[in-house]
């Protein structure tokens, strides 16, 4: 990781969403969490702990997230184009989330898939691991990624939000 730690973390909440409160956070390189079913002290000490920077609640920094979000859980939004800021994650999550991140909206793709295509075929439980820690689900659409037999896997925002988005994106599930 690469950050530097006097760098100032902004953080805001969508409020009134189908999947309830959203938290995003940000850096001046771009979207660095999102978090939902968690409370404000929950994200706060997850990006004091993890980001050691400083940190700001800033509405104005994440309008633009904001908006996309909501836009996204509307059934408007296909496509995200707000900046990450991908220097948080170690090469390996890097590598799958990049590849996790090209999976288009309304299609899914396996784990071992994943692997497959960053040049690691056995390694699909370290792909698993890499989206269990994605820190910036709906956008890094992790939603998308399923079982090897095609059926839902774990997700951290649940199976049923899991289930939802992947509904309203129109993806065929086994």
């Amino acid at each position: 990781m690469t950050r530097s730690p006097s760098s100032t973390i902004y953080f805001s909440s969508v409020k009134d969403t189908p999947i309830g409160e959203i938290w995003v956070a940000c850096s001046e390189r771009g979207l660095v969490a999102i978090e939902w079913d968690s409370q404000k002290d929950d994200l706060l000490d997850y990006l004091t702990r993890r980001l050691k920077s400083p940190v700001e609640e800033d509405p104005s920094r994440l309008t633009h997230t904001a908006n996309q979000l909501r836009e996204y859980l509307a059934g408007g939004r296909r496509q995200f184009t707000l900046k990450i800021d991908w220097s948080l994650m170690r090469p390996f999550q890097r590598e799958a989330l990049l590849a996790t991140f090209a999976i288009p909206y309304g299609q899914t793709s396996t784990y071992g898939e994943l692997a497959t295509q960053i040049g690691r075929p056995n390694s699909a439980r370290a792909v698993g691991r890499a989206e269990a820690t994605n820190p910036m689900p709906l956008v890094i659409p992790c939603h998308r990624v399923l079982g090897a037999d095609g059926k839902l896997r774990g997700y951290g925002g649940g199976l049923d939000v899991k289930k939802w988005l992947l509904k309203m994106e129109g993806a065929v599930l086994a």
